[in-house]
């Protein structure tokens, strides 16, 4: 027998009564060092292998063109959305809203979709200054199989790509582009924010779902324009 497995073997004694033999516990072989790896260890069990980092996990980065990350919604909580404004007055509600449009409840989404339009673009063409910063959380549920209004909301973000109606105030009236709050800087920045996350659009018109197929066409449309 090799040294090592006859110092692993635990050797017994017999108790001062001579009637039972019990293990000599200065006998018993000495833990590993904590620097021992476990292949260099004797005793070492066959253990199940470590998970290793992925390298797929989602992203903290705001959602850009391409299919979206696994787990939605990621860059929600770096936009401080408190300090900017929808149609209400703060928009600190918005988040709120889009994480019940990545939910399962259909008729829970379709009402939070609403209530976001009149948020970011009420009348379906007056912009706020929020509207840019929730756009790309728009494409990005756009584009999750699992969201339940992708139609809808791709129709929204068409709206905003159409969206001029500041322009044209502003043709009329040139003294609003001299407010300290500048309604035009919103609504030009909500549309390079579609336009800047086109590249998802091949993905969706490839889509097997009609609606989504039939509103991504049309926001192609007006991207193209």
């Amino acid at each position: 027998m090799c040294p090592t497995a006859r110092d692993q073997r635990v050797r017994t004694t017999r108790c001062p009564h001579g009637r039972c033999r019990i293990a000599d516990p200065h006998a018993l072989p000495e833990p590993p060092s904590p620097h021992t790896t476990a292949s260099e260890r004797p005793d070492a069990m066959r253990t199940a292998p470590t998970e290793q980092p992925s390298t797929h996990r989602a992203s903290n980065a705001l959602p850009s063109g391409g299919r979206a990350a696994a787990t939605p919604l990621t860059a929600l909580d770096q936009v401080p959305w408190s300090e900017i404004r929808d149609s209400t007055g703060s928009a600190a509600d918005i988040p709120r809203l889009l994480r019940t449009l990545a939910g399962d409840d259909a008729d829970a989404a379709r009402a939070a979709l609403e209530e976001l339009r009149t948020r970011i673009c009420q009348y379906g063409f007056v912009v706020e200054q929020a509207t840019a910063a929730t756009v790309p959380f728009l494409w990005e549920l756009a584009q999750l199989p699992q969201v339940t209004c992708r139609p809808q909301i791709i129709q929204l973000l068409r709206s905003i790509a159409d969206a001029r109606q500041w322009e044209s105030v502003a043709a009329v009236y040139p003294k609003l582009l001299n407010h300290r709050e500048n309604p035009v800087v919103w609504e030009r920045r909500a549309r390079q924010a579609v336009r800047a996350r086109r590249g998802a659009l091949h993905a969706l018109l490839a889509e097997e779902d009609g609606e989504v197929a039939r509103a991504t066409t049309e926001l192609a449309d007006a991207l193209a324009e």
